[in-house]
């Protein structure tokens, strides 16, 4: 799977290659003002099934959420890594602050990058309320887009390709 650049009007599905059967679906379609478009593209051995179309784009679409989950929040300026691990922690700090009155308070977290790292300290509970309401309204609507991109596809586009 390869992001390609390209024709605007690109056909989903082609065969490229009717000797050794190989076909080419392409998807995520981004046309660009010069009549060139980018698209993702991935190669097949054999005229693909609806299901085999379906099940590639899906899995696509949601490395593409978990990708903009990871690593597309950034708060004040500092990139935030939300893994699995680290929404655990930002949770069970916010969690255990509430709990408190925040006597638990202050906590640190590491922001940005290993090479550039941005150590952030939560003084106030205000403070660590806003950054945790941000963390979680950024999954939220990655998610909401995420599955916006997923609605919008409609396996009918390929069967429908000569």
């Amino acid at each position: 799977m390869r992001r390609v650049e390209g024709s605007a009007g690109v056909s989903l599905m082609e065969c490229t290659n009717p000797v050794k059967d190989k076909w080419r679906i392409r998807w995520d379609v981004q046309e660009k003002e010069n009549g060139s478009a980018s698209y993702m593209e991935e190669e097949f051995g054999h005229k693909p099934t609806d299901e085999e179309i379906r099940t590639l784009v899906m899995s696509w679409y949601n490395s593409q959420t978990d990708a903009a989950i990871l690593s597309g929040f950034v708060y004040k300026n500092a990139p935030v890594w939300l893994s699995t691990e680290n929404q655990y922690n930002y949770k069970a700090a916010y969690d255990l602050a509430v709990q408190t009155g925040g006597k638990s308070l202050p906590v640190t977290f590491k922001f940005g990058s290993d090479e550039q790292p941005e150590y952030h300290t939560f003084e106030k509970l205000d403070e660590l309320k806003d950054f945790y309401v941000q963390a979680v309204s950024h999954i939220q609507h990655s998610l909401e887009e995420g599955w916006r991109q997923k609605d919008r596809f409609k396996v009918e586009q390929y069967t429908q390709q000569p």
